[in-house]
């Protein structure tokens, strides 16, 4: 049985949450979180007020889904950009490159970002958080790790150690000196992924693709 297919509605509602994710990430990056409303992100969305607290219970939620929404994206597009690999070392290398790249293109929104997570509330479940800690997950399986319920946790915390010493204010690391490290824990080449300097890997976060079955998966019921 073919998985049942989006009806309008649900489509339309997708769209909708996808603009608001979007104009927050955007809206933020630019502004600060302090100096970004709900209203504003309401109407860089072209959305009404009310459904920005229809889908999400207040602006922490909401720029915490936001940022797993980019990270997800840019995960997928770094893993499927071409040439296509089945290196599980490259395919780690990539993920990591993919979020110290994020930290280092846009300090402000992973270092508001960084801040939340520190609140009381730390993480906040979402589809979208979901989604990258499937992704780094499966990256570490494919790298051949034997240990993977060590080994993902532990890739985890030293993404969001570098990424908090990439984007602190004052005293900031290169990531280029962040990557070094990682890649040596990992035991990763230089050459991997996208090293510095080089600018042919896609961290844009746009759309990919992948064919059937060998790509990463999407949607496991997983914490970053």
């Amino acid at each position: 049985m073919s998985p049942r297919s989006p009806s309008v509605n649900e489509e339309m509602r997708r769209r909708s949450r996808d603009r608001l994710l979007q104009a927050t990430v955007d809206l933020v990056g630019e502004r600060g979180y302090e100096a970004t409303t709900l209203a504003d992100i309401a109407d860089r969305a072209g959305a009404a007020r009310g459904l920005v607290s229809y889908y999400f219970p207040g602006k922490r939620q909401l720029l915490q889904s936001a940022v797993h929404r980019l990270m997800h994206r840019t995960l997928e597009s770094a893993l499927w950009r071409e040439p296509r690999t089945e290196d599980g070392r490259e395919l780690l290398a990539r993920a990591i490159d993919a979020v110290l790249g994020l930290a280092a293109d846009r300090p402000v929104l992973m270092r508001t970002h960084m801040s939340g997570i520190l609140q009381a509330e730390g993480f906040i479940p979402c589809p979208e958080q979901h989604r990258v800690a499937a992704l780094l997950r499966w990256s570490v399986e494919r790298s051949g790790s034997r240990q993977v319920d060590t080994d993902y946790p532990l890739l985890r915390a030293l993404l969001m150690g570098a990424v908090f010493a990439i984007v602190l204010p004052g005293a900031p690391m290169p990531a280029e000196r962040m990557r070094a490290d990682l890649f040596q824990r990992f035991g990763l080449g230089w050459e991997l992924g996208v090293p510095p300097g080089d600018k042919s890997g896609d961290k844009s976060g746009g759309k990919s693709g992948g064919e059937s079955g060998a790509g990463p998966p999407e949607h496991r019921s997983l914490s970053l």
